[in-house]
Formats: structure tokens, C-alpha cells, sequence
């Protein structure tokens, strides 16, 4: 495993939890506003017919030949806020991501957004 790196290029790949166990695929990344470096990765999770896109923060995510492994559990990623698979993650949205992590959220000194998707 090595730090992860060019995420944006993993698109498409799986996506892992800390027990090897697969969420889904990986299908966007979206970046730190202030830093431009990616911050969160939006999984499609669900049954066929009914997928949907969770996002998971990407602090601590590694990769392999084959998967970004992120330090959360399929079940935390499963339960978290998602939006539709042609959907974009609205700034009303943001904060609840944030939180159901137990991550802090603040917004750039304007006021300006703290997520957005490459």
C-alpha cells in the first residue's frame, strides 16, 4: 500500500474498507476548496436499480494494484449522505457530510463552499 495519490485516475476502480471488504466503485472526487487536494470520494453503493452515491473522506486513503482502500467501515460509508448517481453534492449537503464523519466543517472566509468536484 502507498499514500494515494492522482485519485482522479482511479475512477471506476473498487473501493475498500479497512477489512478489505468492498463498498462499491469509485466515482468522483471531490477536493478541499482552500487546498485544492482531494478530500472526499463519492462510492457507488446500492443494488442494481437502485444505486446511489455515498461519500467517504479520503484522509488516511491508500492504494493498490487493484482498489483505493479508505480508513472507513463499509457500514459508516453505507449509512452516510449520498445523492443521486447524476447528482452533485449541494452546499446545503455539506455540512451533513462533514458530520457524519465527525469531521469539522467550516466554510472559506467568504462564505465560499468547502467541496467541489474535479
Amino acid at each position: 500500500m502507498f499514500p494515494a495519490e492522482n485519485l482522479r485516475d482511479w475512477r471506476g476502480e473498487n473501493v475498500i474498507d479497512p477489512d478489505g471488504d468492498k463498498i462499491g466503485n469509485l466515482e468522483a472526487v471531490y477536493v478541499d476548496t482552500a487546498t485544492d487536494q482531494p478530500a472526499f470520494a463519492t462510492v457507488r453503493v446500492g443494488f442494481v436499480g437502485r444505486h446511489r452515491l455515498a461519500l467517504v473522506p479520503l484522509d488516511g486513503a491508500t492504494v493498490s494494484p487493484s482498489a483505493v482502500r479508505v480508513r472507513y467501515g463499509k457500514k459508516q460509508v453505507g449509512d452516510a449522505p449520498s445523492i443521486d448517481t447524476d447528482g452533485e453534492l449541494t452546499a446545503a449537503d455539506e455540512p451533513g457530510v462533514f458530520a457524519h464523519y465527525n469531521l469539522p466543517y467550516v466554510t472559506g472566509a467568504s462564505g465560499e463552499r468547502r467541496l467541489a468536484r474535479r
